[in-house]
């Protein structure tokens, strides 16, 4: 088993039966034939970027990824002689662009966090492949339920298993899942620099699949109910979600993911005040930088996930003082939507 000739469990920093079993559901999830396990969802991007680059290498990615993901492309490849481009995640003529220069690696987001831009997944998908490029997506937001990347020609897919998977925000946990090629050095990768996901969390969150579908319909469902009673309040300016008829990408949304997701993104005149008042009106959601939980959760971007980024970088991305994003629990919509309601309505 040490010199890789029979399967077999001999150190879990690498391999147990209750990640393996993980993986395995992970796989049949997202009709993908191999996958690893981290701790985290952004032990998932670093291991990835870290396995696959190497100094001269060229990564092209959308310039909405997550905060954290883009201090790496930013701040630490760029340490090891890897150079990156960032791409607005609408600018069809600069992907082209980027892509046909043949870098190493494309890295993309759909929906975006937290814009919830999209990028059209077979358009990039034969970009990619007809350049001969690693092609990577992060499906956090959509989760196996919602969309499958490989079906567009993806390589890898990454998840913070921490936010939809789990479910409860109880454990953190990351998958990447592809082809055998790519996704065995990033095991080699893991294997040596151990940023293994335990046991015990990987219960945890194989557990948690068996009610992934469920409680994404539920999710999805709140979330369109929310944000078409949110598009009918003169106090919110402007509310972003992929299913409403007024998203740009309304009929890309409908073509390759099987619902809208459980995020919606609302914003608010551009004054942080503003934004915080109406936060501590409500009284249902948590207020926390996480998400997917079964609970409604509340967060301000500009101050939370994206307060690393300079300004411009998050105007440039959809992110403003008076942006926030929602995620949308299990609660009764009911409960949800009064909760909202009053928080708007409440005296200033």
């Amino acid at each position: 088993m040490f010199a890789g000739e029979g399967e077999g469990d001999i150190y879990s920093r690498f391999t147990n039966p209750n990640t393996t079993e993980l993986i395995e559901r992970m796989n049949a999830l997202e009709r993908t034939e191999a996958g690893v396990a981290t701790a985290s969802g952004m032990a998932a991007v670093f291991s990835t970027l870290a396995t696959h680059l190497d100094a001269g290498d060229h990564l092209v990615a959308c310039s909405s990824l997550f905060g954290n993901s883009l201090y790496i492309i930013e701040q630490i490849l760029p340490k090891w002689g890897i150079r990156y481009t960032l791409v607005d995640i609408h600018d069809h003529d600069h992907w082209e662009k980027a892509i046909a220069k043949k870098p190493k690696m494309v890295l993309i987001e759909t929906p975006s966090n937290p814009g919830l831009d999209l990028i059209d997944l077979e358009w990039m998908g034969e970009l990619c492949m007809r350049s001969g490029v690693m092609f990577c997506v992060d499906n956090c937001f959509a989760t196996p339920i919602l969309q499958k990347p490989i079906d567009y020609g993806a390589d890898l897919i990454i998840h913070s298993a921490t936010k939809w998977i789990d479910g409860q925000g109880r454990v953190l946990g990351g998958l990447v899942q592809g082809t055998k090629t790519y996704v065995q050095p990033i095991f080699d990768f893991l294997r040596r620099t151990g940023a293994c996901l335990s046991p015990f969390n990987a219960w945890i969150l194989s557990k948690s699949l068996e009610t992934l579908e469920v409680r994404m319909e539920r999710h999805c469902s709140n979330a369109l109910q929310l944000a078409s009673f949110l598009e009918s309040q003169s106090e919110v300016r402007k509310v972003v979600y992929p299913f409403l008829e007024s998203h740009p990408q309304h009929d890309l949304a409908h073509r390759q993911m099987t619902m809208g997701g459980g995020i919606i993104t609302i914003h608010f005149t551009n004054v942080k005040q503003v934004a915080f008042e109406f936060i501590n009106r409500l009284r249902l959601p948590s207020l926390t930088a996480n998400l997917g939980d079964s609970r409604t959760i509340i967060t301000h971007p500009a101050t939370t996930t994206h307060s690393k980024l300079s300004e411009e970088q998050r105007s440039q991305i959809g992110i403003h003082d008076g942006t926030i994003r929602i995620s949308v629990g299990l609660e009764h919509i009911d409960d949800i939507i009064a909760d909202f309601g009053q928080a708007l309505s409440s005296p200033r």
